[in-house]
């Protein structure tokens, strides 16, 4: 139950919110990153185990704390497992799902050259992670591009400071259209992590609705009541 916790963290869930957020500014990570430290191999993997032991024993240390109440139909439920779980992945260093999703575009882009090819590999992530676009922004971006190409009369180059900057003008027009706004973008991730808490409060309900079924079926406990999962305190479980 811990470690499944502690996994879920990290899990995405398809949300329009989270397209809408990677719309903002699709074109603006340019900057290439620092080149990490070389590490030698037994040197590297004691770091690496290091860094995942610390960050289990952080995420756990939390949830043995932290009063859980598995009952996704309730707000106040869900609102308190999203805020344990925030503070699971700023004490375990963990990536939130909008910041897991921007870590994809910026290594996955990084070192494309032209705009087309960018607009095309965030459609692809999109896609593999399960993201929808009801919004219909793709294409519009699609669109902008095409105008902004046809009177450069060539293809857009990310390098180009003077075409991107009028290709991020009518990708500003489009954010206004869809009443996209870049200081709203706290409140769309914090809708977001409730609607993740939610779904992983109804998942933790019915692996524990699943559990006690199953024991239940065994002989020595098959007179035992069905216990509701409100009731259940997952600290006692760890």
């Amino acid at each position: 139950m811990a470690f499944r916790l502690f996994s879920k963290s990290r899990q995405l869930y398809g949300s329009q919110i989270i397209l809408q957020q990677k719309h903002v500014v699709p074109v603006r990570s340019f900057a290439k990153e620092a080149a990490p430290l070389v590490l030698k191999g037994d040197e590297m993997l004691k770091n690496i185990f290091l860094e995942i032991k610390n960050k289990y024993e952080a995420a756990i240390g939390i949830l043995r704390k932290e009063k859980i109440t598995i009952d996704p139909e309730d707000p106040a439920a869900v609102n308190q497992y999203a805020k344990v779980m925030k503070t699971v992945r700023e004490k375990a260093d963990l990536f939130s799902e909008s910041q897991r999703v921007q870590h994809t575009i910026q290594t996955e882009t990084q070192g494309i050259p032209d705009a087309r090819t960018y607009l095309l590999t965030l459609k692809e992530i999109r896609i593999k992670r399960g993201l929808t676009d009801d919004l219909g922004a793709e294409a519009m971006m699609m669109d902008a591009l095409e105008k902004v190409e046809k009177e450069l009369k060539k293809p857009l180059m990310r390098n180009d400071k003077k075409g991107m900057a009028v290709l991020l003008a009518e990708f500003d027009k489009i954010n206004k259209k869809l009443g996209i706004r870049k200081e709203d973008l706290p409140k769309y991730e914090e809708q977001l992590e409730l609607k993740i808490a939610k779904a992983q409060l109804e998942e933790l309900k019915m692996d524990a609705i699943e559990a006690m079924e199953t024991q239940r079926k065994r002989e020595e406990f098959k007179d035992e009541p069905v216990t509701d999962t409100k009731s259940l305190d997952i600290r006692n479980f760890i």
